[in-house]
């Protein structure tokens, strides 16, 4: 391999690039609107509920549990109502979550020492975020019951055999954003590198200048990594601009080492810019290179990558084949060094399973190019 035609036909890709100013513009500006876009309006947190209220029995002892609600971050007090029907239309119009129903006699048992029930009336349409705000519901009724317990018993209330003690590593806060901006990276730089890469054999054969590269010494292996090169610069930007959004306006906390990240980033950059060169010497052209990029990219790296969906709740297939999506192990090292601040030491295999995709992806563009030209 010759380092010099190499060089000559990155200089070439990036004359070409810096001419397409359209394009430069959106490889450079894509990624910051990904990021602003799914870092603020894709949210997994579940806070400021809103709740309505249906208190049938108007006691000092529903008040107090009523001010619990409304005393919660969790919990977004809408109003009272007074009967049944108005929380059915208020769900049905989604305007609420969930309504908190307090039954006639719930003082009156409460001082007696007979069961209460308290009625939770949710709408279930989305089962992920009711059921995660009926938990909250539910351990706020249940701490009210324990106090209530505790000050009926002057305050000698037993101590349970068992006790729970919380404590949140990594993500103290559980902001959704902190999880969920070191993912974009892997799903922007994916995305961004396969549909960089996927043009450019399809569009030198449809340009007609393929034949005058085919009559150079250039050698295939100098080929792709010649125009490998060019659009390693642009993810390369890509990659400070995405690391810095998220680190300064999202204040994701960045615990691990910078020179790990930097290399992490580069053998996945690496991998995805060749898979796009693959792609595009197997399509053979701009339209059908662009839809397999697309296919290839985006989709494996949003839905099967731990991203969003958690892979361990997946049907078994699935799970096998998420194994094969690269941005998967990227996305791991990327929690890793974001939020643990883990090193080389406990992501040892998912840096050598990056570094085999990018090496067993960069022999066959190799060997498809090989193909194409002969």
């Amino acid at each position: 391999m010759n380092l010099r035609r190499t060089r000559a036909m990155a200089s070439k890709e990036l004359r070409h690039i810096w001419r397409d100013a359209r394009s430069l513009i959106i490889a450079l500006a894509l990624p910051v609107i990904m990021l602003l876009l799914f870092g603020y309006a894709l949210s997994l947190d579940v806070d400021h509920i809103p709740t309505l209220i249906f208190d049938s029995d108007g006691s000092p002892e529903s008040r107090a549990l009523i001010a619990r609600f409304e005393g919660s971050r969790y919990f977004e007090i809408l109003g009272f109502v007074d009967d049944y029907r108005t929380i059915e239309r208020s769900i049905d119009r989604e305007e609420c979550l969930i309504a908190v129903v307090i039954p006639k006699e719930f003082s009156r048992n409460l001082l007696t020492g007979k069961e209460v029930q308290v009625q939770l009336i949710i709408d279930g349409s989305d089962s992920n975020t009711a059921s995660i705000a009926l938990g909250y519901a539910e351990a706020l009724v249940a701490n009210h019951a324990l106090a209530l317990q505790s000050a009926q018993e002057g305050g000698t209330q037993a101590p349970l055999p068992v006790e729970a003690r919380l404590r949140v590593w990594y993500n103290s806060d559980l902001k959704s954003q902190n999880y969920i901006v070191p993912g974009l990276l892997a799903v922007i730089l994916m995305i961004i590198s396969a549909l960089l890469t996927s043009l450019t054999i399809a569009r030198e054969w449809e340009m007609g200048t393929m034949e005058q590269l085919l009559s150079t010494p250039l050698r295939p292996a100098e080929l792709v990594l010649g125009k490998m090169s060019a659009y390693f610069a642009v993810g390369a930007i890509d990659t400070v601009i995405v690391i810095v959004v998220g680190v300064l306006i999202f204040e994701v906390p960045l615990r691990g080492s910078l020179f790990f990240l930097a290399v992490s980033c580069f053998i996945f950059l690496f991998g995805a810019l060749c898979w796009g060169i693959l792609i595009s010497a197997i399509a053979g052209s701009q339209l059908l290179a662009y839809q397999l990029g697309m296919m290839t990219s985006f989709l494996p790296a949003f839905l099967l990558s731990g991203f969003i969906y958690s892979i361990e709740n997946m049907p078994a297939p699935i799970q096998m084949f998420t194994f094969l999506v690269p941005a998967r192990y990227f996305i791991t090292l990327l929690k890793g060094i974001f939020l643990k601040g883990i090193g080389f030491e406990l992501l040892a295999l998912e840096v050598a399973f990056l570094t085999a995709f990018a090496t067993l992806v960069f022999l066959t563009a190799t060997r498809m190019v090989k193909r194409t030209v002969v």
